[in-house]
């Protein structure tokens, strides 16, 4: 609980319209969770305007309002006007929490490719090795085994802050986070104080927000910048993937411990001797511990860097590495991420590669297990970075033996449009292949499930976990896993 005028006193130019004295018992922003003695804060977004819901709110009990806006606010109200109202929640939100991140151990995991189930891997290596740890991420937010369901991968700050003073009362020790380049460019981190962040890799990706490749590698180096700042923790450390070329910058912007991970350059963990198979993934672990077997239920060498990002992490927080490597045989896999779904003579893999580097990796390795042709589904989201689409066409041409291209979330634009500017980079590569267009995503999967003879692998790519489709007139359901099981029962395989 905080008294408005304490609140107040934290934003320069902020005025209080009412009674200065109230105690605020919650900080909400979004209408639908205020309860009685809640403090609104009134945001405009793209959409919808927190205006609106004023006299909702005070009926519910919120008892105050911050805004941009001078007005008078319902009876019963207080408001606190202030200059910026994106700027002034970083600060009052960790503090209206008392700055809940500093009470347990956070690591923020950034990259491309990889963070999900990096974040996975982290978890159940402290999970397995005593700790409570939280989860925030992609696929869901996660308390131990409590499930919240999430609509970014890192959440915006005052839902951020509320999820962690919840995790640190229910008495977590540890957060795992996925930090994304969005966040860490808007500040959503703020209040934070991170004690180990991991780099995964830095491939072309929302070009639509950042514009330039340099923007975005500056925006992934952030994290670092945060892990190095002073504040009430000790023994932090940036974990580092030296193989990405990305990875000397996030060095350079780190100015604490620093612990190196690669398979190709010289790292202070590594892996050599890999073996990758359709069950799995084995390899020796290389470090100053020695050498260590280890042997992978997941496959990929893609899998093989997100294993090696999250022991380095596990190493920074202190677990020994033969517990590390217990815990890593016990994992089984993460939902969407290389995912099996079904098929008897036949594999049907989903997965939610959605960049040129994540269609790369999941190609190349189906075409490692793959005992005789790899059929790739896929298609390029719309509203976003559109330089990527033909790309990604010429490398699943280049991979796959079949190439089906559709719709994948074509959000405000045609989808048709979206699909023929893959379809160049397509039709570049390989004229001899079996490319088909099909706009339609539900008869995409079912025609690259019927091609498949045995010894085939249908990957289907861009959606992994995510069980709906955006479209121009709103949100569906569509789960790429529950139309490859209908597939595969309608044609027998």
């Amino acid at each position: 609980m905080k008294k408005i005028n304490e609140i107040a006193s934290l934003i320069e130019g902020a005025v209080v319209v009412g009674d200065g004295e109230i105690w605020c018992e919650s900080l909400e922003r979004d209408s639908r969770k205020v309860e009685k003695g809640a403090l609104f804060a009134a945001i405009v977004g793209a959409n919808v305007d927190g205006h609106d819901f004023l006299e909702d709110v005070c009926q519910k009990g919120a008892v105050a309002v911050i805004s941009e806006r001078d007005f008078t606010p319902p009876d019963g109200m207080t408001l606190i006007r202030v200059p910026n109202l994106t700027e002034a929640l970083k600060k009052i939100a960790p503090f209206f929490h008392d700055y809940p991140a500093g009470k347990m151990r956070v690591i923020g995991i950034t990259g491309t490719n990889g963070k999900t189930t990096t974040s996975y891997l982290i978890r159940h290596i402290l999970r397995e090795n005593g700790h409570k740890v939280g989860l925030i991420g992609t696929i869901q937010i996660m308390i131990e085994d409590e499930i919240i369901k999430t609509s970014n991968t890192t959440p915006d700050v005052v839902e951020l802050q509320n999820i962690l003073d919840k995790m640190q009362k229910n008495g977590v020790t540890h957060v795992v986070m996925e930090v994304s380049s969005h966040a860490l460019s808007e500040n959503r981190v703020a209040g934070i104080e991170f004690d180990t962040a991991v780099f995964t890799n830095l491939t072309q990706d929302h070009l639509d927000f950042h514009k330039t490749m340099e923007n975005y590698k500056r925006a992934k180096a952030k994290l670092f910048e945060l892990v190095s700042e002073k504040g009430d923790k000790v023994n932090k450390c940036a974990v580092v993937n030296v193989d990405d070329e990305a990875g000397k910058f996030m060095l350079d912007a780190a100015i604490c411990k620093k612990l190196t991970y690669g398979i190709h350059n010289k790292a202070d963990i590594t892996a050599i001797k890999e073996n990758i198979t359709h069950k799995g993934t084995s390899f020796t672990l290389k470090g100053d511990f020695g050498e260590k077997s280890l042997n992978l239920h997941l496959t990929g060498e893609f899998n093989v860097y997100n294993a090696l990002s999250a022991i380095g992490a596990s190493i920074a927080e202190g677990v020994a590495v033969d517990n590390i490597i217990s815990a890593l045989e016990s994992f089984d896999s993460v939902p969407g991420r290389f995912q099996r779904v079904g098929g008897k003579e036949i594999s049907v893999i989903v997965d939610y590669a959605h960049t040129p580097d994540g269609v790369e990796n999941a190609l190349k390795t189906a075409r490692k297990i793959a005992k005789n042709h790899v059929i790739a589904i896929f298609g390029c989201g719309g509203d976003r970075d559109r330089t990527k689409r033909p790309i990604m066409g010429r490398i699943a041409a280049a991979l796959a033996d079949v190439v089906i291209a559709t719709s994948d979330n074509p959000r405000t634009e045609d989808p048709q449009k979206i699909l023929d500017e893959v379809m160049v980079g397509v039709n570049e590569v390989a004229e001899a292949k079996l490319k088909e267009s099909i706009l339609d995503r539900k008869k995409a999967i079912f025609r690259g499930v019927e091609l498949a003879k045995d010894g085939d692998i249908v990957v289907i790519l861009g959606k992994g976990h995510e069980n709906y489709q955006i479209l121009n007139t709103g949100r569906i359901h569509f789960d790429d896993g529950e139309v490859a099981r209908e597939a595969l029962k309608e044609y027998g395989k």
